[in-house]
């Protein structure tokens, strides 16, 4: 038996024994396009029934980001969707050609609005735009700031995004609401899809014809960089020592106004901007550079956050953030966001990308590291972004961002595409093969391309409904089952749903045997189409083409309730044999009878998860605690009273707790 994995001949009460309803197997269940995307609406408009409950429960209700599949948008670079607002404020920062790479090329919200039905369709459901905010009209190091990183006023939008009409003076305390962003969050709604907005909390603008730090309240000046009175800024210069910690915190990065979070002030203004933001309808933040602002900031401000909308979701953008890394897994851990799985990114470019020796032992001497995380599953997995190579210009073969891309969809974590990578877009300008360089500014080229049928776009497609579909891919955990340099197998499970994979960046090999943990029977690739006998749960010799991939899927029973828990336990020591259940004072949870509490599901050696249905307790004050059950011996129970919660009338929570020793 591998290490903690549950004993399948534990004996299991009537309470929590596995449902007998018909599951489909994957021979029943042949996945099309259309199928996927009709199946993907169904769990859609389903989930979004679930976790519609009453405002007094509010605080309870959990939106179950792991099932998302996120684009990531340069909104300059995307589509120009409005002509008219091309040139904004300052002409000279927008190039009609799009031949100077700092300025300007006329991407907008109305372009975003324009391709939703390309994105909805590519199987996208949060889209991720750079920050949106007013940002300083001038050049600094010959760029604009196309990104959106320097911010002058938080609580408006940059002019060069919405139209001419959405004049922000004339809408001042944002009690309008119908700029074109508004227009944009109901179209995104509308499908079912959620946005993501950029946001950056450590810096405002950089120093251009002397002015540094001007930063604006809904076009009010409130802070002056060079005319600091209130000290809303830090000024020790830039970072000179990047091992210094006190220095990553203090210090400016790359010259930019460097905010001083110990100022009430400005906590309170960064606060409010962000939650009149959240107000007009977003559903998540990305945020940037939390390595240089102390960990404490990051818990207040995302307690208010949180406090304003609880059902929120956050990640942080660490910079090259690795598992060996105390003080990213802390940020991680502590902080109350998730972050972007840096580590994963660089395994995956020097696996497949650069083609390092070492090849798939990379990726999973990552994966090997995940009990560091406390919720390791919801980290934001990526191949490349806005500030490294386009995956492609490390490697422009076809087969092997196929291959990263079936990874990238399949393994732990949120995946995240950059856009334009299903339409296999890079510019080789000033390239460096170097997984770690920063092709700043030309891996920000313009989208191309809106090809609904290339091979690229139907894979994401396809995986993306598989996501949606088989809870092990989103919750599940992983377990290698075949590695060397050129081929990874390993499979993602939760209950009873599975997913296999298997990939090989070099030559057609067959595989003797493999075990793939599906039932037995005819399954096929839901790839190729190519059908596959399991005898024992293995595949006998199995052939893996060169550059190829092979994908089963077999969706369980999923787990159904008028209220669902999803509970995530951290920091449980457990053996071989051992299951970690939840008991409590109510009919779902056992009423304290230990034979019959709630199993949960083994992910690593430090999380447990589970998602437990209340019908009859739903609404009522309930008291819950965990055990573990040991074959042999006497369950072990937590030492501590009992935890309590109420439970909503209706939809999805979430527990987040720790082992009590």
């Amino acid at each position: 038996m591998t290490a903690n994995t549950p004993p399948s001949s534990l004996p299991l009460s009537e309470d929590v024994a596995t449902p007998t309803t018909p599951v489909q197997t994957p021979e029943q269940y042949q996945v099309s396009d259309q199928q996927v995307s009709e199946e993907v609406e169904m769990l859609v408009t389903e989930e979004k029934t679930e976790t519609d409950i009453d405002l007094e429960f509010l605080y309870t209700r959990d939106i179950e980001f792991r099932q998302e599949t996120l684009y990531f948008i340069v909104v300059d670079r995307f589509h120009d969707g409005d002509p008219d607002n091309s040139e904004g404020p300052n002409p000279e920062l927008f190039d009609p050609e799009r031949q100077d790479w700092g300025k300007y090329w006329g991407g907008d919200l109305q372009g975003v609005i324009d391709k939703l039905d390309y994105l909805k369709n590519l199987g996208v459901t949060a889209v991720w735009l750079t920050p949106l905010f007013e940002q300083v009209e001038a050049l600094f190091v010959e760029s604009a700031a196309i990104h959106g990183y320097w911010t002058k006023d938080f609580k408006r939008i940059n002019p060069r995004f919405i139209a001419q009409t959405d004049n922000p003076s004339l809408n001042q305390t944002q009690e309008t609401r119908d700029t074109v962003f508004d227009r944009l969050v109901e179209e995104l709604h509308k499908r079912n899809m959620k946005l993501v907005l950029d946001i950056v909390c450590n810096h405002s603008n950089p120093d251009f014809d002397g002015k540094k730090g001007e930063l604006y309240d809904d076009g009010v000046k409130i802070a002056d960089f060079n005319d600091d009175k209130n000290h809303w800024y830090h000024h020790y210069g830039e970072v000179t020592n990047w091992e210094d910690d006190w220095q990553v915190q203090n210090c400016e990065l790359s010259g930019l106004a460097t905010f001083n979070e110990n100022n009430t002030e400005y906590r309170n203004y960064i606060k409010s901007a962000i939650k009149q933001w959240l107000d007009r309808g977003v559903d998540a933040l990305r945020v940037d550079t939390v390595k240089h602002m102390p960990i404490w900031f990051w818990q207040e401000f995302n307690a208010d956050i949180l406090s304003h909308k609880p059902d929120v979701f956050i990640f942080g953008e660490w910079i090259y953030s690795h598992p060996s890394s105390d003080r990213s897994v802390e940020f991680a851990n502590c902080s109350g966001m998730t972050m972007l799985d840096f580590g994963l990114c660089i395994a995956i470019r020097e696996a497949l990308g650069t083609m390092a020796e070492d090849g798939f032992q990379l990726v999973q001497n990552i994966l090997d590291q995940d009990h560091r995380y406390c919720g390791a599953t919801e980290l934001i997995t990526f191949i490349d972004n806005h500030d490294m190579h386009r995956f492609m210009s490390l490697n422009p073969d076809p087969d092997i961002i196929r291959l990263a891309t079936c990874l990238l969809m399949t393994t732990r974590g949120i995946p995240c595409l950059y856009y334009g990578t299903e339409q296999y877009l890079h510019n080789d300008t000033n390239a460096d093969p170097n997984p770690y360089g920063n092709n700043d500014p030309y891996n920000r080229p313009m989208m191309e391309s809106w090809d609904t049928d290339s091979p690229l776009y139907r894979l994401v497609r396809l995986l993306s409904g598989i996501r949606r579909l088989n809870p092990a891919v989103s919750m599940g955990s992983q377990w290698q089952k075949f590695l060397t340099p050129d081929v990874y197998c390993y499979v993602r499970r939760y209950r009873d749903s599975v997913l296999f994979v298997a990939l090989n960046r070099g030559e057609t090999i067959t595989l003797e045997e493999v075990d793939t943990e599906l039932p037995d029977g005819e399954h096929t690739d839901i790839i190729s189409r190519e059908k596959y006998e399991v005898k024992d749960h293995k595949i006998i010799n199995l052939e893996i083409k060169a550059k190829d991939a092979i994908v089963f899927s077999h969706v369980g029973e999923r787990v159904k309730g008028q209220t669902i828990v999803r509970v995530q336990l951290n920091g449980a020591e457990t053996q071989p044999g051992e299951i970690i259940v939840v008991t409590g004072d109510c009919p779902e949870l056992g009423n304290w009878d230990i034979s019959k509490a709630y199993p949960l599901e083994y992910i690593n050696t430090n999380t447990w998860f589970g998602e437990i249905p209340f019908n009859e307790s739903a609404g009522r004050l309930i008291a819950y605690k965990y055990a573990m059950w040991r074959e042999g011996q006497s369950p072990l129970r937590e030492n501590l009273v009992a935890r309590r919660w109420v439970l909503a009338t209706e939809g999805t929570v979430k527990w987040r707790d720790q082992w009590a020793h």
